[in-house]
C-alpha cells in the first residue's frame, strides 16, 4: 500500500509535496475569506502585545534546547559534540528550512559534519582542530545521515507522545504512544537505514551526493534513545509554552482544557514536521490546527493564534540565526588566533 501510494504521488506533476501545500494554504485561505470581518474586528490590547513579545523569548529559548538535545542525541550515537559549536550549527541551518525543497537545513549540517575537525585544504583530523567545529573528528556520510535524520525522527515520537494529555480522543489520544514503540533499536534501526536510504536517493538526485555514496544497511544502535528522547520531549513543552503565550494574547484559553490546546499543538505541529508540503510546515500546521480544534474553539480566534504563532516561530528563528552566524564568527576567529602564551614559546624555540 505504501509503495503504491508513493508511486501515485510521485505521478502528480510537481511531486506530492507541491499538492499537499497547495491544498494546505487553500484550506487556510479559505478559513482567512470565511472569517475576515471578524479577524478584523480582533485588536490586541498592552497585555496581548506583552505575551506575544514572550512567546517569542520562549521560542528563542526553545531553539537552543532543540540544538542541545541534538547534541545529546550525537552523544548517544557515541559521537563526542561541543556543545557550543553544535547548538551554533544547528541554530545557523535552521532557517535553510524555510527554502524550497525543506531539505537543505539538513543538508547544511550533514556537510559540517563530513568535514568537522579538518583544516581547510590539509585532510588531516584530530582532537582539538577547531573549537568551531561540532565534531573532533569528520564522519562518514552513512554516520553524518543517522546523525542529522535522528533528531526530526525523535521529535515527532516525543511530541505524539503527549496527545493523551488531551484525553481519549475518539482513541487517538493512545495512539500517540505507538511511536515510543518505534524506538526499540530492534525497529529503530531499520526505520533509520529505511530513512538514510530514502534521503542519500534524494540528495543524490539534487546532486549533493557521489552514487557510491549511498550507505549500506549496517547500522548499530546503543540502546532505547531514552536521554535524547526526554531532551527533545523538553524542546516540544517549549514550543509549545511559545503557542501558549498566543493562545493567551488572543484570550482564548478558557475555550478548551491546557490538555487539549496541548493536544492539539502537537497533533498539528507532527504533521508540520512530518508531512510534505511547503518548507517549514507553512501551512500544513495551521491546516491540521484549525481542523483539529475548529470545532471546538472559536475559528477566528484560532486563525488569529496560527498566525501570530507562525510570526512569532519565524522571528525567533530569524533572530536566532543572526545571532548564530555572529557568534560563530568570533568563534572561529577565536580558533584561528594563536594563544599568545603558546606563540611566545615557539618563539623562544625558534
Amino acid at each position: 500500500m505504501a509503495a503504491r501510494l508513493g508511486a501515485l504521488a510521485g505521478q502528480l506533476p510537481g511531486g506530492a509535496r507541491l499538492w499537499v501545500g497547495l491544498a494546505s494554504f487553500g484550506f487556510v485561505l479559505a478559513a482567512l475569506a470565511a472569517n475576515l470581518r471578524s479577524l478584523l474586528q480582533l485588536s490586541l490590547d498592552g497585555q496581548g502585545w506583552w505575551w506575544l513579545l514572550l512567546g517569542v523569548g520562549v521560542s528563542l529559548l526553545s531553539l537552543v534546547v532543540n540544538g542541545l538535545a541534538w547534541g545529546v542525541g550525537l552523544r548517544w550515537l557515541g559521537l563526542r559534540p561541543r556543545w557550543g559549536a553544535t547548538v551554533l550549527l544547528f541554530l545557523g541551518s535552521n532557517l535553510r528550512k524555510y527554502l524550497p525543497g525543506g531539505v537543505w537545513h539538513l543538508v547544511a549540517r550533514l556537510r559540517v559534519l563530513q568535514r568537522s575537525g579538518l583544516a581547510p585544504g590539509d585532510g588531516v583530523s584530530g582532537p582539538g582542530r577547531s573549537a568551531a567545529d561540532p565534531l573532533p573528528a569528520p564522519l562518514a556520510t552513512a554516520q553524518a545521515l543517522v546523525a542529522v535524520l535522528l533528531d526530526p525522527l525523535l521529535m515527532a515520537a516525543a511530541a505524539l507522545a503527549l496527545l493523551p494529555l488531551g484525553g481519549w480522543q475518539a482513541g487517538l489520544g493512545p495512539l500517540g504512544l505507538l511511536p515510543l514503540l518505534a524506538l526499540a533499536p530492534r525497529w529503530l534501526a531499520p526505520l533509520l537505514e529505511r530513512l538514510e536510504r530514502r534521503r542519500a536517493a534524494q540528495l543524490q538526485r539534487r546532486g549533493l551526493l557521489e552514487p557510491n555514496e549511498i550507505p549500506a544497511p549496517q547500522l548499530r544502535l546503543p540502546g532505547y534513545p531514552l536521554l535524547p528522547l526526554l531532551a527533545e520531549l523538553a524542546f516540544v513543552l517549549l514550543r509549545f509554552a511559545g503557542f501558549a503565550c498566543c493562545v493567551q494574547a488572543f484570550d482564548v484559553a478558557f475555550a478548551i482544557p491546557w490538555g487539549s490546546w496541548l493536544a492539539g499543538f502537537a497533533l498539528a505541529w507532527t504533521a508540520g514536521l512530518v508531512v510534505p508540503g511547503a518548507p517549514g510546515g507553512l501551512g500544513v500546521f495551521e491546516a491540521v490546527l484549525l481542523l483539529r480544534l475548529g470545532v471546538s474553539v472559536p475559528e477566528a480566534p484560532l486563525l488569529a493564534v496560527a498566525l501570530s504563532y507562525r510570526l512569532v516561530t519565524s522571528l525567533a528563528d530569524l533572530i536566532a540565526a543572526g545571532t548564530a552566524r555572529l557568534d560563530g564568527g568570533l568563534l572561529a576567529l577565536a580558533a584561528a588566533t594563536p594563544d599568545p602564551q603558546v606563540q611566545a614559546a615557539a618563539d623562544e624555540r625558534a
